[in-house]
């Protein structure tokens, strides 16, 4: 189940979900991100759109992903906020929301 997909309105099958991955992670907590000392690492960064693409209210969804040289680091996917007119704008936007994201990963690493 993808459960980020509804944390604006969860339900009880949802909070359900997040608790088992929450005791999953919890048992794993000896597990991480591996880089060797002599590597170089860059951060990057990819977004996507999907052009009217929630059958509900034809709102576009916004999709990010940026990567620590070869591991993924974080992501991200969520309908737009507003309807976007055209195809091009449903792109700025998640590029809008690629940028603002991959610019406070630099302030953490």
């Amino acid at each position: 189940m993808l459960v980020s997909k509804f944390q604006s309105n969860p339900n009880e099958a949802h909070y359900e979900t997040a608790k088992r991955i929450l005791k999953y992670l919890k048992r794993k907590i000896n597990v991480g991100l591996w880089y060797p000392g002599n590597s170089k690492i860059s951060l990057s960064g990819f977004s996507y759109s999907d052009y009217a693409g929630c059958k509900l209210d034809k709102k576009s969804t916004s999709g990010t992903c940026h990567l620590l040289g070869s591991s993924l680091i974080s992501w991200n996917s969520k309908n737009q906020a507003y309807m976007s007119l055209s195809t091009t704008k449903a792109e700025d936007i998640a590029v809008g929301h690629g940028c603002a994201q991959i610019i406070w990963l630099k302030h953490q690493f």
